[in-house]
């Protein structure tokens, strides 16, 4: 639903911004310029489309690893070198046809085939560069569109200043780079690859991309990097044009703070969603949220873990309204155990909960969502254990959500000395079938339907 990224850069920006919380000056850039893009159709398509009949799977950090690489060699007095070579090796076929004096090409021959012998190991880790061919090929479709646009947000018009820094279009200087590579594929050609060491095409055609990696490569990351946030900044313009009823979310200094009105899973049809509304933050640090099993706990934990993650990379989110400060989003959810690692699915979830503590001690308070906490013990162990971990995170400025289903671990809402409260979902039986609302309401769950189900599908209980 996201990603529209046709690079490889774009695709590992946009995954960056999902991955790692930006500073909020970092995301209100970007939200401006989720807003300019958002209502520019024919940009944002031209964008998504270039190459689309290429498909690259070209890493990022290869390339320019390629890019930026100390020089293999001085192009510029080998390339004439070389010209020359080569051409005098054609004009002794010439006297050969002509006169019969072989002896000239053989002598010369022989003298290509040294320099070609000479340089292969360096010309071959030049055109390594055929392996990024299909990216070369897309980039400059996507910067010659960039060139073009006039651009007023300030993140918008930085990464296009970016592109006129070294004088000369990067479109114009990328294709050049991309028709030299495309120019190794003839080598592959029967009569290409027998005449290579008397012709010298391959290391001809390596010493002019050397001598472009020279130039250029320096500011090749630039070029590409800002692509990629182009790209990615288009993907989160796509997504805000597709989903007009979402909101940008406001970020506040004084937290920490996760204030949603009208939240709803952001993978869910919109048609089909149930809102909700949930406010986390110094008067409400905890929501103990119990009830039956198919109600919509772990759908609400999830939707609070996505929209964050949406907030914090500069996308829209699925909520009439979301105030939050900054925050790290942790999360305890299907944890599961592995065979293959000797690890119990308890075992694998106190791992996961290390994690979550550990993270508490870093300056930006933790969002934790913790789903079903500590299933995998008994009930008193469950207790004890789930109430001492909430407290701990809670006293280092945490503020989250537990579900659960044992009513035992609501109690602990009026033993921890910070705010916490108590939340439910509800469900009811209609004409011998569980009905669900969806919708969060304060308390504590006073059915369960683990029977129902069970009787439900046909299992005797």
């Amino acid at each position: 639903m996201l990603c529209t990224a046709r690079t490889a850069a774009g695709k590992n920006v946009l995954a960056q911004w999902l991955l790692a919380p930006a500073p909020v000056e970092e995301i209100q850039g970007r939200q401006q310029a989720v807003l300019e893009l958002a209502p520019r159709l024919n940009f944002r398509e031209e964008i998504a489309v270039s190459g689309e009949d290429i498909s690259s799977s070209a890493r990022a950090e290869a390339l320019l690893a390629w890019a930026e690489a100390p020089a293999v060699l001085n192009p510029a007095p080998v390339r004439i070198v070389a010209l020359a070579l080569t051409t005098v090796w054609l004009l002794t076929l010439l006297v050969w046809a002509i006169w019969g004096w072989w002896e000239f090409t053989f002598v010369f021959g022989a003298v290509n085939r040294y320099f070609y012998s000479h340089f292969r190991a360096r010309v071959q880790k030049i055109i390594e560069a055929e392996a990024f061919a299909r990216e070369f090929a897309i980039l400059p479709a996507i910067l010659a569109r960039v060139e073009r646009e006039t651009f007023s947000a300030h993140r918008l018009v930085a990464l296009q200043s970016t592109l006129r820094q070294q004088g000369i279009p990067p479109s114009a200087s990328i294709g050049k780079l991309r028709r030299l590579v495309e120019s190794l594929e003839s080598r592959r050609n029967l009569m290409v690859t027998v005449s290579d060491p008397f012709i010298l095409w391959s290391a001809q055609v390596g010493f002019a991309i050397e001598v472009w990696r020279q130039k250029f490569g320096p500011a090749f990351r630039q070029w590409f990097m800002a692509v990629g946030e182009i790209e990615a900044l288009n993907a989160l313009a796509n997504y805000a044009y597709e989903h007009p009823e979402d909101a940008l979310p406001e970020f506040i200094p004084n937290g920490p703070t996760f204030a949603a009105d009208g939240l709803a899973h952001p993978l869910l049809p919109r048609a089909q969603s149930i809102r909700n509304t949930l406010h986390l933050g110094r008067d409400l640090g905890l929501m103990i949220i119990s009830g039956p099993n198919m109600s919509g706990k772990s759908t609400l934990v999830r939707a609070v873990g996505l929209n964050a993650v949406l907030a914090h990379c500069g996308a829209p989110v699925c909520a009439r309204q979301l105030r939050l400060s900054p925050l790290q989003v942790t999360a305890s959810i299907c944890i599961l155990d592995s065979l293959q690692g000797g690890i119990s699915r308890f075992y694998a979830e106190i791992l996961r909960l290390k994690l979550i503590a550990e993270l508490t001690k870093q300056p930006t308070p933790v969002l934790f969502l913790l789903d079903e906490l500590l299933s995998g013990t008994n009930s008193d162990d469950r207790r004890a254990g789930a109430q001492a971990f909430v407290k701990t995170l809670l006293a280092r400025g945490a503020l989250g959500l537990v579900t659960t289903h044992d009513l035992a671990l609501t109690q602990m809402a009026g033993e921890l000395p910070s705010p916490a409260a108590n939340f439910h979902f509800e469900d009811r039986l209609e004409n011998g079938q569980l009905r669900f609302d969806f919708r969060l309401a304060s308390g504590v769950a006073q059915s369960s339907n683990a029977l129902k189900l069970m009787r439900s599908i046909g299992l005797d209980v």
